[in-house]
């Protein structure tokens, strides 16, 4: 997310309340304050996460990294978290579809 004892900024606060409505058709969506970022968690697993800069990222596995690497999306580190597209945030239907291949990733 960002650099161990990193302080919160506004601007990972605000992405991470905008991403929390963005998701909210999504039952059981929790955010935990790590690393100046966010973890976006479902039922306690971790799917996603706002880093120190604001930054959406979703988990991957062989199942939905395709998806992301398609759209050009940058991956995290060695953490197997991908960028979410512009475009794909944008669109609410696509970021909640987006999102529960994510949270599938987590399990």
């Amino acid at each position: 997310m960002g650099t161990k004892g990193a302080k919160l900024n506004q601007e990972s606060i605000l992405s991470a309340e905008l991403l929390s409505k963005k998701l909210s058709a999504i039952e059981g969506i929790t955010m935990k304050k790590m690393f100046g970022g966010h973890g976006v968690f479902h039922d306690d697993k971790m799917f996603g996460m706002v880093n120190s800069k604001g930054n959406y990222l979703l988990k991957v596995d062989e199942t939905n990294k395709s998806d992301f690497e398609l759209k050009g999306s940058v991956k995290h580190s060695r953490m197997p978290y991908y960028e979410i597209p512009t475009e794909i945030f944008d669109n609410q239907d696509d970021l909640v579809n987006w999102a529960r291949k994510a949270i599938n990733a987590s399990k």
